[in-house]
């Protein structure tokens, strides 16, 4: 990656009104958990958002998405958190990986969890359902679709809405993770 961002963060102080209405979208509605409790969110709001705030429409309408995987997903969040973790370490994805090493400690995934999630679905200590979760990454990421054997495996534990969820979940930090480092996010 580069040494410079390639867009420049901006600071809170000049971000657009419009970055609001980009915030307002990626809030969790009432009675949608947060996965970070306010003591754990940090003050400030990172280098990605400040890279959005330059682009506030694009922001409003990513967040609005990615709000629904992080607050309103059929997924639990220690499967949604396998996920994106393994897309990050599949796409180099530092900042994307740091983000959510903290949001699966959150999310209930151990040390040692975390650590194997680098190494992939053929571990022993997986069992069938994380395995499954980990090959359907890599098939996403390789092959843009889910084998079938991989699908049966994971439509054992997982309903069409969640199906749907985990797809998109992929795709969508997928898909940031290639912002991040094209863009040069810090």
């Amino acid at each position: 990656m580069s040494s410079m961002p390639r867009i420049r963060p901006r600071p809170p102080t000049e971000w657009p009104p419009a970055m609001n209405d980009a915030l307002a979208a990626f809030r969790p509605a009432a009675g949608e958990a947060s996965p970070a409790s306010p003591s754990q969110r940090r003050r400030n709001p990172g280098n990605l958002l400040g890279t959005f705030a330059c682009y506030p429409e694009l922001a409003k309408a990513y967040l609005t998405f990615n709000g629904h995987l992080l607050f309103a997903s059929s997924l639990p969040a220690r499967v949604r958190e396998i996920l994106v973790l393994r897309v990050a370490f599949l796409r180099k994805c530092e900042y994307e990986w740091a983000q959510h090493v903290r949001l699966g400690d959150i999310a209930g995934l151990t040390g040692e969890e975390i650590d194997r999630i680098v190494e992939g679905p053929e571990r022993p200590e997986w069992d069938m359902f994380d395995r499954s979760l980990l090959r359907a990454v890599d098939e996403l990421i390789e092959a843009a679709r889910i084998s079938d054997g991989t699908w049966a495996e994971l439509a054992q534990h997982l309903d069409e809405r969640q199906l749907m969820d985990l797809v998109f979940t992929v795709g969508a930090y997928e898909g940031l993770a290639m912002a991040i480092r094209s863009f040069g996010v810090e």
